[in-house]
């Protein structure tokens, strides 16, 4: 069995390069207070925690501080309810944004390297035809 000796830079992390499209939409991200206070909601909203304080929250208040908590706690859950599809759609629309900004920069992308392709390829035509004609202008003449 053959070991690789492992050299400690091949054990550093590499740097995660990402997608211009999303680097675009972390600079918009960051320097928008609405949007930094969305996603710091919408990422708190859809953790474990959220739903830990909840059962905790929601327990507390119909054991021990409402004799009635229906009505009000029907009227908390619906207003909060609300209010979370409102950020869900929030984000939903941040993602449409990202993917029709992904999909533009890779389509534009792709049609610069299928030019760059053609490009050679009709280059590549060019050398091989003047190879072409050079062999055989040799061959014409007699020589090997």
């Amino acid at each position: 069995m053959t070991t690789t000796p492992s050299h400690p830079a091949s054990r550093l992390p590499r740097p995660v390069l990402h997608h211009p499209a999303n680097v675009a939409m972390m600079e918009r991200r960051a320097n928008s207070m609405q949007l930094r206070v969305a996603d710091a909601i919408t990422t708190f909203a859809g953790s474990m925690k959220f739903v830990y304080v909840h059962i905790v929250v929601f327990a507390a208040w119909m054991l021990f501080f409402e004799k009635s908590p229906w009505p009000t706690l029907t009227l908390v859950v619906s207003l909060e309810a609300i209010f979370l599809s409102t950020f869900v759609m929030i984000g939903q629309n941040r993602q449409a944004t990202f993917q029709q900004a992904k999909a533009d920069h890779d389509f534009v992308e792709s049609e610069l390297e299928l030019k760059t392709n053609t490009d050679l390829t009709r280059q590549i035509h060019i050398l091989t035809t003047e190879l072409h004609r050079r062999v055989l202008s040799q061959d014409g003449d007699g020589q090997h």
